[in-house]
């Protein structure tokens, strides 16, 4: 675990390479606006057919960098074992409290992945854990302002999303980003048909608001505008 340090946007990830894939351009782009981001992996991701703990630690840091993250921390949760117990919850409300981010962006509530649905609920709870006061948790009561959605999902539907980031100046980015874990994306697929599906579907969120590229968020509470300025 990385030493702590205080974010405004925090990605919670179930696995490695879940927040660049579910959100990476919409990081960089929230990097590029000034805001301080940082990025939670619950697990190593590991086993996978290509990977191992330590390739895939050398492909985070490198996403990593290349993303521009301000922080970025592993709860060495078990890969394939992630369940919303206690235990887990009380290191996630820990991390919350000593992060203080504004905004959390967590996994979509409904997947194939038992990893990805027990994520979202996990980051659910810690909130609520995140604000006690007269409690053991490390840090100060802290409750992040808003929780989001991003859709990295295994299930085969079409996500339905409450809006719809652009992306298109940080595409190229969140493409380097997704290069970065070789072991994931790439060297499975020697025809770059993953990555090629990627932006396919990259472009059809896009082409939905006007742009070029897009990213789809999910909310399960009501949002408030203070101007119609930022509006598509």
């Amino acid at each position: 675990m990385h030493e702590w340090s205080a974010v405004d946007v925090l990605v919670v990830a179930p696995h490695p390479d879940d927040a660049e894939l579910g959100m990476g351009g919409t990081i960089a782009a929230l990097v590029a606006q000034g805001y301080r981001v940082g990025v939670l992996d619950l697990t190593n991701g590991e086993p996978t057919p290509r990977g191992d703990p330590h390739t895939r630690a050398q492909e985070t840091q490198q996403a990593t960098q290349v993303l521009g993250l301000h922080w970025r921390g592993n709860l060495g949760l078990v890969n394939r074992s992630l369940v919303a117990d206690l235990e887990s919850r009380r290191l996630v409300a820990g991390a919350l409290r000593r992060l203080t981010p504004r905004w959390v962006f967590a996994p979509y509530w409904i997947d194939a992945h038992p990893d990805h649905t027990a994520a979202w609920q996990l980051v659910e709870e810690a909130r609520f854990w995140a604000k006690l006061s007269k409690s053991d948790l490390p840090g100060q009561p802290h409750y992040p302002q808003r929780i989001f959605y991003y859709f990295s999902l295994h299930l085969r539907r079409v996500p339905e999303p409450q809006f719809v980031m652009d992306i298109t100046p940080w595409w190229p980015q969140k493409l380097q980003a997704l290069r970065c874990y070789h072991s994931q994306f790439v060297a499975p697929y020697p025809d770059g048909e993953f990555l090629q599906k990627v932006e396919t579907q990259a472009r059809y969120w896009g082409q939905l608001i006007g742009t070029q590229y897009g990213e789809p968020f999910a909310v399960r509470e009501v949002l408030g505008l203070r101007s119609w300025e930022g509006l598509l």
